[in-house]
């Protein structure tokens, strides 16, 4: 549910601006607040689970997840939509790292790369579909009022996960643990403050306002510099960090697969927005024959993350680097459809190529989950995880953001043809894709290298015993 919200509300914007007769500038802000807030949470969130048991902030970030999205569906005007999305992006963003966080407690050894592998399948299908269930609320529900569908479906779905987690998740015994004493507030705070101060201009790109808010860059940069410096003397002040940083040093996979996640998602997510603008603004096709176009990516996926992920404790890394080498055929192979295709047949020739997309995708984000996490400390898999996802919202809104000027640039130059802006973007995500794989292939020599020296060390041993 808090990853299909991010793409399920961009094709129902259209919708809500005959709804609520609201500017597009305003409705924008209803996909822009929830991921701000979204990313802001998700350390903290992870953070919280780790202290104060995961069961618990799962439960209470679920119930939460479901009354604002009720509010966001019941919203009688676009600026308390506005605030319930900020809301519901705020419980998505400490929720979300419970998963990751209970997977790692839960798990062990081949298990967890299976249960991994559900969850980076329920990631690329929830991310890809998104735009054909909307498509089919729209469809079901009319224009003026299919937009409150579009929130209200989160309330049964959520209610019904709320009684199974109640069943099934094991309870955690954390009397005498303190909210105060466990959590550092002012690590939190600098830490949300350089996710806002970075994620606001880049998701300003699309109305074109960037220009208006640079200045927040470099105060992201200084606010991280400070939460850094806060975190490293957080144990001479005798508290626990937010996030203990020794897990990018230390902690081996971790780092690179932050980097390589980050990367990937932010060609990986944007293009999605761009095959909307493209089809729908360009081709004219509606919302829900523009959502039926990347189907295929979305079976590809879920059938390539749930194979991957039983297959990452044998092959590892190479399962990253072949996944990711297909990304890049797929999306060059979409950049050469909508360049040669004739404009009535594009929506049927890039099914192809978008599903060897899907096949490498499903196929990148449960191993390198997996492999991320598969050697951090159990007490720190909430704090771990949300980091890792921060990263993950951090590329997408990045990666949207460089779409959209891709795209708009490229069709400016062809003289407004729309194919010719879509390849371009294509090729941005191909070069993003590229940036990735070289991340991969660099991680698959460390691993490699450092497994020659472990059985060079252990020979060592033996000869001298």
């Amino acid at each position: 549910m808090t990853l299909l919200d991010v793409s399920i509300v961009n094709v129902a914007l259209p919708s809500m601006q005959i709804g609520l007769q609201a500017g597009a500038g305003a409705v924008q802000w209803v996909v822009s607040g929830y991921a701000l807030t979204f990313g802001l949470t998700l350390v903290a969130g992870g953070r919280l689970g780790d202290a104060l048991g995961r069961r618990r902030i799962f439960m209470l970030a679920l119930a939460g997840f479901v009354v604002t999205s009720a509010l966001a569906g019941a919203a009688p005007s676009i600026e308390l939509l506005i605030i319930a999305r900020l809301l519901q992006g705020a419980t998505a963003g400490m929720l979300t790292p419970q998963s990751s966080g209970l997977i790692q407690n839960l798990f062990h050894g081949a298990e967890r790369g299976k249960a991994f592998g559900f969850m980076g399948a329920t990631i690329g299908i929830s991310t890809a579909v998104g735009p054909v269930l909307g498509g089919l609320i729209i469809a079901a529900f009319g224009a003026e009022s299919g937009w409150r569908w579009v929130f209200y479906v989160n309330v049964p779905i959520g209610i019904a996960a709320l009684i199974v987690a109640a069943r099934v998740l094991p309870k955690e015994d954390r009397r005498g643990v303190g909210v105060r004493s466990e959590i550092d507030f002012a690590g939190a705070a600098l830490l949300g403050a350089a996710v806002v101060a970075l994620l606001f201009p880049i998701v300003q790109v699309e109305s074109g306002k960037l220009g208006q808010w640079w200045w927040l860059l470099p105060i992201a940069v200084v606010l991280g510099f400070l939460f850094v410096r806060w975190e490293k003397n957080a144990g001479g002040r005798g508290r626990a960090p937010l996030l203990d940083l020794r897990l990018f040093t230390t902690t081996k996979g971790y780092s690179s697969g932050v980097a390589i996640g980050t990367v990937y998602f932010s060609g990986f997510s944007g293009i999605f927005v761009v095959m909307a603008m493209f089809f729908q603004t360009g081709l004219q096709y509606t919302a829900l024959q523009s959502g039926l176009v990347v189907t295929s990516f979305a079976l590809g996926s879920s059938v390539s993350s749930a194979v991957a992920g039983r297959l990452v404790a044998k092959w590892g890394r190479r399962i990253t680097v072949t996944a990711l080498s297909a990304v890049v055929i797929g999306l060059v192979g979409s950049a050469v459809v909508v360049l040669v295709a004739p404009a009535d047949e594009v929506g049927f020739w890039i099914t192809i190529p978008l599903l060897v997309a899907g096949l490498g995708g499903g196929a990148v984000i449960s191993p390198n989950i997996t492999m991320a996490l598969e050697n951090v400390p159990t007490h720190m898999a909430g704090a771990a995880g949300g980091a890792l996802q921060t990263g993950q919202r951090i590329g997408t809104a990045v990666g949207t953001a460089l779409m959209v000027a891709a795209y708009h640039a490229g069709a400016n130059l062809a003289d407004g043809r729309p194919n010719v802006g879509a390849a371009v973007a294509f090729g941005t995500a191909t070069l993003a894709t590229l940036v990735a794989l070289s991340l991969a292939l660099r991680e698959l020599r460390s691993r490699r290298t450092c497994n020659v020296d472990e059985n060079l060390s252990q020979r060592s041993v033996i000869s001298g015993q």
